[in-house]
């Protein structure tokens, strides 16, 4: 099943498989998510949680007992329920069940809510302790943006001019290996290369938000006022680039494996609600 919502600027679409926005078009019809063409990546804008990224050899422990979890977790592949609909926003929830709790061992309710402003698409997490423990988790998004023309007519924008330090991946596993990312007049011309080694992995930034230039002209911005971490990727010769405001990020090869030990993990209290939010808007 899917769901649309629309205001007089744009449309956005969401499946409810994953909760996953599929389309954002303009009043002229301009669609400005991919397609999902599997022969590139089969999908558009996945939801990442409980984890983000990838856990050493794919498994975390709690209290002493090991979990196996798949990279970026488990919630882009089940069904959400939409829970209230107006012509502008949605809301979409998925609660944990006996097959979650074999996986990932706490109560929660994660809460996908989709709001039109204007020109602006909001995307806003909530997530929900209903358990009597505390409880780790991670949350990221992976939208995936279309890029109509060729890719190297594109451009980044950050906020703000700072050093641009991004880690390296390896065995998909955050490596202590670190580069700058070079800008030109505070602008960082796209080109396959830049992704050689993978995602560019932010896990600090001082900008909230990046501006995505075609033709050195604004094309997108996207606001992650929430996140402080950021990672960026695409697939070569894709026409789409992936720009994923996240909270957590993958394991390095020296985590513990402890869930509550991960590095940028989150940890949620007993009946408590965590909220946050990111935009696209078309510029």
């Amino acid at each position: 099943m899917n769901t649309t919502i629309s205001n007089s600027t744009l449309s956005a679409s969401i499946k409810h498989s994953g909760a996953e926005l599929y389309s954002l078009k303009d009043n002229k019809n301009k669609e400005y998510i991919w397609e999902g063409n599997p022969d590139f990546w089969g999908k558009h804008s996945p939801v990442l949680f409980p984890i983000v990224g990838t856990l050493k050899n794919n498994t975390y422990s709690i209290n002493g007992k090991e979990y196996q979890l798949p990279r970026h977790g488990f919630a882009r592949d089940m069904e959400f329920q939409l829970i209230d609909k107006t012509q502008n926003k949605a809301v979409f929830s998925l609660k944990s069940d006996a097959e979650t709790l074999k996986k990932y061992p706490f109560e929660f309710e994660l809460q996908l809510i989709y709001t039109l402003n204007d020109a602006s698409l909001d995307i806003e997490y909530k997530v929900i302790n209903n358990g009597e423990s505390k409880m780790p988790f991670s949350i990221g998004a992976h939208p995936a943006i279309a890029l109509p023309e060729n890719f190297e007519s594109y451009s980044f924008e950050f906020e703000k001019e700072e050093a641009l330090k991004y880690y390296l991946l390896e065995n998909d596993l955050i490596s202590n290996e670190t580069k700058i990312l070079e800008t030109t007049n505070n602008l960082i011309p796209l080109n396959y290369k830049l992704f050689e080694n993978d995602a560019l992995i932010f896990k600090t930034l001082n900008s909230n938000s990046l501006t995505i230039l075609e033709n050195s002209s604004p094309y997108i911005k996207v606001d992650f006022e929430d996140f402080p971490s950021l990672g960026i990727w695409t697939k070569e010769q894709a026409p789409f680039v992936c720009i994923e405001p996240w909270l957590g990020y993958s394991d390095t090869a020296e985590n513990s494996g402890d869930l509550f030990e991960k590095e940028g993990i989150l940890v949620l209290d007993a009946d408590q609600t965590f909220n946050s939010k990111f935009s696209i808007k078309i510029l």
